[in-house]
């Protein structure tokens, strides 16, 4: 490392965020730029350890010492060629991670750790300043034909491994656009759409091709089935998995998790209460001009969201935006510390109570708390919620809640967001071609080369996985690829995938 002292001479600095009275106005993305001389700094707190565990905290196993030492010395080409040799998307990555690279930094045992986040992302916005991301085009074409099903962040980091490989590639999409939950659940404030855009048109250079408002199913007999409002199967061409498979050399399933988690208790019919992606989606689909009018808005509304979680900071974010009267956010979890206890040592991840820029502009968050009823004054729409302390505990090494008798209490509502997470992909579709019987997680079943029980069909992400991070979506992509093209070949020159299947699926 070029300044091995710097760790001890710098303290910790990220972006700013723009100031919460101007930024509740629009949609742009929250955060500052960072000067390279800020970031040169922050390069230089890298510490030159011994064992990098947070190439081990880090799924795609980034070589996060040698960009930091690169940014350090201002060497920002090398930076970019470095990060993106194991990551197809940093920028991405760099604004929706939530960083267990950091969580592992081995300076984190007693300081701030490095900020390998906002280095990753700069990195990759310094090179979009001067240039386009230039296409990586095969000088090699095997004849070979992959499908895709599904244009989420596995999806396209799959895609350009497999493209780049020299094979024919065409991503299938349900949606009207690429880019799946990038596109569809991840608020403007988080990642402008112009960032995947610009990703989207080197996969197209590259010769990627993308087939979008396309159902792939191997169940044609009723269409509509288990299709979720945030993809209206009255807009989709509907093509059998069958024919997909006899027309590619091979098929691989990056379709997500999509099934959310319901909440069903006395009231769930009434009018006012919706899932969190049909939320997230129309606000997504205003902002960029695809849609007219909201049918599902928080403009003078007493809104509720059920669920603590990142997709919940969405809808919180969203909802002040749209200025909603007044936000509660219900979290069923006692609410964490704000520093690591005891029984959390480095290198896990610190699970510590963390303010979201939403959280920063407003709404109440309350925890230890559930849903017990939906009230209603007439019989139709949703007039208010009821809720009550819960208590925490182990009962046959599984976490369980018990209501606190007593502490009932009645929010006013006329807007319930369900943001629960999601409980895995849409099986019903795939059945034929998977054999999800003995996963009791409800995820798709695949071999240690990720492969189905059909030969040629593969499956990846969170289809696989279950609901996780982006990061790891990316890294299982690739693994993917990798399988997909020694599958088709009998060997690839593409990266052997750093993290083993077993690993992988911890």
């Amino acid at each position: 490392m070029g300044d091995i002292t710097g760790f001890l001479k710098y303290s910790r600095q990220t972006a700013t965020r723009r100031p919460v009275e101007i930024r509740k106005k629009d949609y742009r993305e929250v955060y500052n730029d960072m000067g390279d001389k800020e970031l040169s700094i922050q390069g230089a707190r890298c510490m030159d350890c011994g064992i990098p565990f947070c190439h081990d905290g880090c799924p795609l196993g980034n070589l996060i010492p040698e960009f930091n030492d690169f940014v350090y010395k201002n060497e920002w080409e090398n930076a970019f060629d470095r990060l993106h040799a194991t990551n197809n998307f940093p920028d991405f990555t760099g604004r929706l991670c939530p960083a267990p690279c950091e969580g592992a930094c081995v300076l984190g045992i007693n300081s701030d750790p490095v900020a390998i986040k906002q280095i990753e992302l700069s990195i990759v916005e310094h090179k979009a300043k001067v240039s386009k991301f230039e296409p990586v085009i095969s000088e090699i074409k095997t004849g070979k034909k992959v499908a895709i099903v599904g244009s989420g962040p596995s999806g396209l980091a799959a895609a350009q491994q497999l493209v780049r490989a020299g094979h024919e590639v065409t991503v299938y999409e349900r949606g009207e656009k690429p880019g799946g939950l990038l596109r569809y659940g991840i608020p403007e404030f988080k990642m402008e759409k112009s960032v995947l855009d610009r990703r989207l048109d080197q996969l197209i250079a590259e010769g990627v091709n993308f087939e979008c408002s396309t159902f792939v199913t191997d169940k044609m007999g009723s269409l509509t089935s288990g299709v979720p409002n945030n993809s209206p199967a009255q807009n989709c061409k509907y093509i059998p998995l069958s024919d997909i498979k006899k027309t590619y050399d091979a098929v691989l399933l990056t379709v997500g998790s999509t099934v959310a988690r319901d909440l069903n208790i006395k009231g769930r019919n009434l009018k006012g209460i919706h899932f969190a992606m049909d939320y997230l989606k129309e606000s997504n689909l205003f902002c960029e001009g695809s849609k007219d009018e909201l049918t599902i808005s928080a403009k003078d509304k007493d809104v509720i969201i059920i669920g603590g979680g990142d997709t919940g900071a969405d809808c919180l974010g969203t909802a002040i935006r749209q200025e909603a009267k007044s936000i509660f956010q219900l979290e069923i979890m006692p609410e964490p510390p704000l520093n690591r206890p005891t029984d959390n040592p480095w290198p896990t991840w610190p699970l510590i109570l963390r303010t979201s820029s939403a959280h920063e502009e407003g709404g109440e968050r309350l925890f230890s708390v559930t849903a017990t009823e939906f009230v209603s004054t007439d019989g139709i729409n949703l007039s208010g919620i009821m809720i009550t302390e819960v208590r925490q505990s182990l009962s046959d090494q599984r976490t369980v809640f018990e209501n606190v008798l007593g502490t009932e209490k009645l929010l006013k509502t006329d807007l319930v967001l369900l943001a629960m997470g999601f409980v895995g992909p849409e099986l019903n579709h795939y059945e034929d071609a998977l054999d999800p019987t003995d996963n009791i997680r409800g995820n798709f079943k695949v071999d240690s080369d990720w492969r189905t029980k059909d030969d040629n069909i593969f499956a990846a992400g969170d289809a696989v996985r279950g609901q996780s991070l982006i990061v790891w979506a990316i890294a299982e992509g690739r693994s993917a690829a990798y399988s997909v093209d020694r599958y088709l070949m009998g060997y690839s020159n593409l990266p052997i995938p750093l993290k083993p299947y077993q690993y992988a699926l911890r």
